[in-house]
Parts: C-alpha cells; structure tokens; sequence
C-alpha cells in the first residue's frame, strides 16, 4: 500500500539525501554547462594544439568512476593531497576537503566537474561544428564583434545541442552515486548521502526493497517532471 511513501515524511536521513542531491545539481549543472561550452568554443578555433587539448579534456570521462573515486580521494585528502600541498605553497591552510561537513560535498562536486565535463564539451563541439561558418563571415562583416557572434549566432544555433546537455546533465546529476560512495560512504555524518546512495544501502544492506523501491519512485517522478517543463520550455522557445 502506501506505507512506504507514509515513512519517508518521517525519514530524516531521506530528506538529507534529498537536499544533499538538489545542491549537488544545483552547483554541478551550471558549471558544466558554462565550463563544458567554454572550452567547446576554446578548443573550435583554428589553434595549434586543440587536438590534443581536446583530448585532455575528455580522457577524464573514459576513466572508471572508482578509479575516479580513488585517485581524487588521495588528491583531496587533508594532510598528504596534492590539492592541499599546492595550496600550501600559494599560503592558504589545509582545508579538509572530505571530513568536514561544510567542505565534503565541494569536493564531490569538484571530482564531478573534473570527470565529466569533457562529455559535455564534446557534445558541445558537435554543435558548434554544425554552424556554417559562413555566418559569422557575414556577421563580421557587418561589424560585429565576439560577444555579438555568441549571442546572436552561437547561442540560438546551439539552442537543440543546450537542450540536450541540460537535460543530460540534470538527469545525471540527480543519479549521482559513485563518487560519493567510493569517496566518502555518505559521511561525515550524512553530509554527502545522495538519493542513489541512499536507495542502494536501504535495499542491498538494510535489506528493504520496498522502502527503496519506493524512494527510487520518487526520483524517477522527480526526473519526469523535470524533463516535462524542459522540454515543454524549449518547445515555447522555438
């Protein structure tokens, strides 16, 4: 019946999730989008070397995310990180990346931006390869400048290939598990639990697949919804 969705009013833990899950896509998502179409457009011009800045940027993705996991936890480890070390050396304290509750989820989020904002830039990339470049010829030409071409040329043009990113990004930034998990179990306390992570420890350690299942419900009604008034957005927009 509807017993399972009665508990999680009661559940404290999964309204941690939940609000640990909604900052994550909050922050996560506008900056991959603007750093994602940044480098796009950094690395669509005619320079030495963007074949292989290309390269760099998206060789992160193809990494596996516990891999990821691990390596980013010895770089954001509080005494012996490479972040800190570095950080050090500019005259600024050791900040305790991933055993604080105040600072925990920052470093989940920068492992995030570092791992997957190559897919985005690719996806970007191929957007912008399908522009004519005739356009913008013409546009400047006619006197326009940088900003002018982005905001009249690129951005409208790139209108289909945004739509997709975002939802994309959305829809995986609601879904975020693996770093989490691998990273910080959900601690300290429950400052990194995610709605995934909380779904799989409900089900396959606590052993309640009802209560999971349940939850899991609502994050896919949550993903529906947001992908309803997004797409119902881009279609006003056309």
């Amino acid at each position: 019946g509807t017993a399972n969705f009665q508990a999680m009013g009661r559940d404290p833990r999964l309204a941690d999730a939940f609000n640990n899950t909604v900052f994550f896509v909050l922050v996560t998502v506008p900056v991959l989008i603007v750093l994602g179409l940044a480098l796009a457009i950094f690395l669509n011009q005619p320079r030495r070397g963007r074949a292989i800045g290309r390269v760099v940027v998206f060789m992160p993705y193809v990494i596996m995310s516990t891999v990821v996991g691990v390596l980013w936890t010895w770089i954001l480890d509080k005494d012996f990180g490479l972040l800190n070390v570095y950080l050090g050396i500019l005259g600024i304290n050791k900040i305790p990346w991933l055993v604080s509750e105040s600072t925990a989820m920052y470093g989940i989020i920068i492992t995030t931006v570092w791992w997957t904002v190559g897919y985005n830039m690719v996806l970007f990339l191929a957007g912008l390869q399908d522009i004519p470049g005739e356009l913008y010829e013409a546009a400047r030409i006619d006197g326009a400048r940088a900003w002018g071409l982005f905001r009249h040329i690129t951005l409208p043009l790139l209108a289909p290939t945004m739509f997709l990113v975002l939802l994309l990004t959305i829809i995986n930034s609601f879904q975020v598990f693996d770093q989490a998990y691998v990273m910080t179990s959900g601690g300290p306390g429950t400052a990194t639990l995610t709605l995934v992570q909380y779904i799989y420890t409900t089900s396959f350690q606590f052993q309640k697949f009802g209560y999971g299942s349940a939850v899991a419900l609502i994050l896919f009604a949550i993903l529906v919804v947001v992908a309803f008034f997004q797409i119902r957005a881009y279609r006003r927009g056309l």
